[in-house]
C-alpha cells in the first residue's frame, strides 16, 4: 500500500512533501482565485437568495483545485463528487456509516483511474498546470513512482477541496450570527484585507474545518498523567485545543480582532498543513468580497450541518442579500 505524504516521516515525508507545490506556486494563483471568488459572490448577490455551500462554499474550492491540477472543465462535477465520497470516509472506523467506506473505495479507484489517464495525456503533451510538473518529476524515476504520484493527486484533492469548503461555511455562517463583526468587515473597506485575514483566523479557532487527527505514539510516553505504551493511536482534539483557555482568553467568543496566537487548525511542526496558504487566500478573498458586494448578508433559514466529525461542515446554508 503506498501511503501519501502526510501520513509518512522523514525522509519520504520530506522528499514527497517538496514535490506537490510552494508559496511561490500560491502565489501566482492571487490573480486567478480573486477572479473566480468574484464570478461566484457575484452570483451569490444576483440571486438574491440562495444556499451558499451549493452556490460558493463547494464550487470555488473544487474550481481552484481542478484549475490547479489541470483537470478539464467538463470533469469537475466528478470530480468534486469523488473529494465529498473520500472525505466522508475521514472518520475514525468505529463512527463510519453503513456503506461510508465502500463509497469512498469505489471513488478513490474512479478517481484514480481517471488520473491515470490524465497523467499519460500530460506525458504526451505536456501542460502549464501542477499534474504536468509532478508528472515529469515522476518520470525521472527517482523521486516520485506512478503510485506515490496518485496518491499526492488523491492527498491534494481530498485536503484542497472539503477543507477550504469548510472554512468558507462555517466562516461565513459565524459571521452571519455575530452580524457586528460582518458589519465592521463590510464598513471598513480601508482595513478590509487586514480584518478578512484576521477573521480567517479565528474563524480557524473557533469552528475548525478539520475537528480531529491521529497520531501515533514512536516510544512509551505520558501524556496528561497517561500512560502511552509506543504504537498507541492518540486522537487529537483539534477543535477543543483550540478552545483551551488556557491559551486562548475567552475562548467561546468569536472575535475577529483578537490577537493572533498559534492554534492547531493547520497542525504543528513539519506536517503542518501544506494547502495553508492556499486555504487562507480563498477564505480572506471570499469573507471580503462578499462583505464588500453584499453588506447586508443575512441568514435566510436554519442551516444544516453535516454528519461528520473530523470534517466538520455544513451541507447548506441559506442567506439572502438584503
Amino acid at each position: 500500500m503506498v501511503r501519501a505524504f502526510a501520513f509518512l516521516n522523514p525522509p519520504d515525508h520530506t522528499r514527497l512533501r517538496g514535490l506537490a507545490f510552494t508559496a511561490r506556486t500560491v502565489a501566482g494563483l492571487v490573480p486567478r482565485v480573486e477572479e473566480l471568488v468574484g464570478e461566484f459572490v457575484e452570483r451569490v448577490v444576483e440571486a438574491g437568495e440562495s444556499d451558499l455551500m451549493e452556490e460558493l462554499a463547494v464550487p470555488l474550492p473544487v474550481t481552484v483545485i481542478a484549475e490547479l491540477l489541470g483537470v478539464p472543465v467538463a470533469d469537475r462535477e466528478r470530480f468534486g463528487a469523488w473529494s465529498g465520497a473520500m472525505a466522508r470516509a475521514a472518520e475514525p472506523g468505529f463512527l463510519l456509516g453503513p456503506g461510508v467506506a465502500e463509497a469512498a473505495a469505489g471513488a478513490r479507484r474512479e478517481f484514480v483511474g481517471y488520473f491515470r489517464e490524465l497523467a499519460a495525456e500530460r506525458r504526451r503533451a505536456p501542460a502549464d498546470d501542477l499534474l504536468s510538473a509532478l508528472v515529469a518529476v515522476s518520470d525521472e524515476g527517482e523521486r516520485l513512482n506512478e503510485g506515490e504520484l496518485l496518491v499526492t493527486l488523491t492527498l491534494l484533492l481530498v485536503a484542497g477541496h472539503e477543507t477550504t469548503t469548510n472554512l468558507i461555511g462555517n466562516g461565513v455562517l459565524a459571521l452571519l450570527r455575530n452580524q457586528e463583526q460582518y458589519a465592521a468587515l463590510a464598513r471598513d473597506q480601508v482595513r478590509g484585507a487586514a480584518l478578512a485575514e484576521g477573521a480567517v483566523e479565528e474563524i480557524l479557532r473557533y469552528d475548525s474545518p478539520i475537528q480531529l487527527t491521529m497520531r501515533t505514539t514512536l516510544t512509551d510516553t505520558t501524556l496528561g498523567g497517561v500512560e502511552l505504551a509506543a504504537g498507541t493511536t492518540v486522537l487529537v482534539l483539534v477543535g477543543a485545543a483550540n478552545r483551551d483557555p488556557r491559551v486562548c482568553e475567552e475562548p467561546d467568543r468569536f472575535d475577529i480582532t483578537r490577537a493572533p496566537a498559534r492554534y492547531l487548525a493547520f497542525g504543528r511542526g513539519i506536517h503542518f498543513c501544506l494547502g495553508a496558504p492556499l486555504a487562507r487566500l480563498q477564505g480572506r478573498t471570499v469573507l471580503r468580497e462578499l462583505a464588500r458586494r453584499a453588506p447586508g448578508l443575512r441568514l435566510a433559514g436554519e442551516p444544516e450541518w453535516a454528519e461528520t466529525v473530523t470534517l466538520r461542515g455544513l451541507r447548506t446554508l441559506p442567506v439572502a442579500v438584503r
